[in-house]
C-alpha cells in the first residue's frame, strides 16, 4: 500500500469518510452503553466493545467518555430542532395552539421515541461535570432563543414574565424534570401524557391570562 493510499483512501473510503463512519459508530454505541450500564459505571472498553472498534480509533476521535457523552448530547438536540421546525412548517397555520402543540409533539417524539436518547440526554447527562453543566445551560438559552424567535412571529404571544430567557429556563427544568421521571417509571406513561404535560405549561407561559386553556 503507497503513502499516498493509507493517507487519503482505504477500501474506496478516504480517511474523512472512516472518520465520520467511526464517529457515527461510537455514538451510536454510547446511546446504548450509556442507557444501559449508565455512564458513572461504563467504561472505554464497553464503548469500543459495543462499536467493533479499538481503543487507539477511540482516542483518535476522542480526548475521553465526556467529549463522547456531550456529542450525543448534542445530537440529540439538534435532532429535536430539526424536528421542531419541520413540525411548525408542515402545520399549515398561524394558529398559536395548534402551533405549541405540534412543536412540542415534535419534540417529545424526538428526545423520548429512543428510550436511550432520553436516557442519555435527561439522566445520564446530569451533574457529569462542571464543565458539562456550563454546556447544559448553553443549550437551554439556545432553545430560549428559538423559541423566542418563534413566538415573536405570532401577534397573541405575549412575553413571559421576566422574558424569555428566565421563562425558558422554568419549562426546560420542568422538561428535564418530567422526561427523567418518565424514563425512569415502570411501567412508563403514555407518551401523550407528556405532550399534555409539557402543552399545558407552553401555553400558560406564552398565552394571556385566560387564553391558555
Amino acid at each position: 500500500m503507497s503513502a499516498a493510499r493509507s493517507r487519503h483512501s482505504y477500501s474506496g473510503q478516504s480517511v474523512a469518510e472512516r472518520q465520520v463512519e467511526r464517529r457515527a459508530l461510537f455514538v451510536e454505541a454510547a446511546l446504548t452503553v450509556f442507557a444501559e450500564k449508565t455512564y458513572a459505571q461504563s467504561s472505554i472498553t464497553d464503548l469500543c466493545a459495543a462499536a467493533g472498534l479499538s481503543r487507539r480509533q477511540f482516542y483518535e476521535q476522542y480526548s475521553g467518555r465526556e467529549e463522547l457523552l456531550v456529542e450525543v448530547y448534542d445530537r440529540i438536540h439538534a435532532q429535536a430542532r430539526a424536528a421542531v421546525a419541520e413540525a411548525l412548517a408542515a402545520a399549515g397555520t398561524t394558529d398559536t395552539r395548534t402551533l405549541l402543540d405540534a412543536g412540542i409533539r415534535a419534540y417529545v417524539g424526538a428526545v423520548v421515541g429512543d428510550i436511550r436518547k432520553a436516557k442519555v440526554a435527561f439522566v445520564e447527562i446530569v451533574g457529569v461535570s462542571e464543565a458539562v453543566e456550563l454546556h447544559r445551560a448553553r443549550v437551554r438559552d439556545e432553545w430560549g432563543a428559538v423559541v423566542e424567535v418563534a413566538a415573536a412571529a405570532l401577534p397573541d404571544v405575549r412575553t413571559p414574565p421576566g422574558g424569555w430567557r428566565v421563562a425558558m429556563a422554568a419549562f426546560i427544568g420542568a422538561v428535564n424534570g418530567v422526561v427523567h421521571q418518565w424514563s425512569l417509571d415502570d411501567p412508563r406513561p403514555p407518551v401523550d401524557v407528556l405532550v399534555d404535560v409539557l402543552t399545558t405549561l407552553l401555553r400558560a407561559l406564552a398565552l394571556p391570562e385566560g387564553a391558555a386553556n
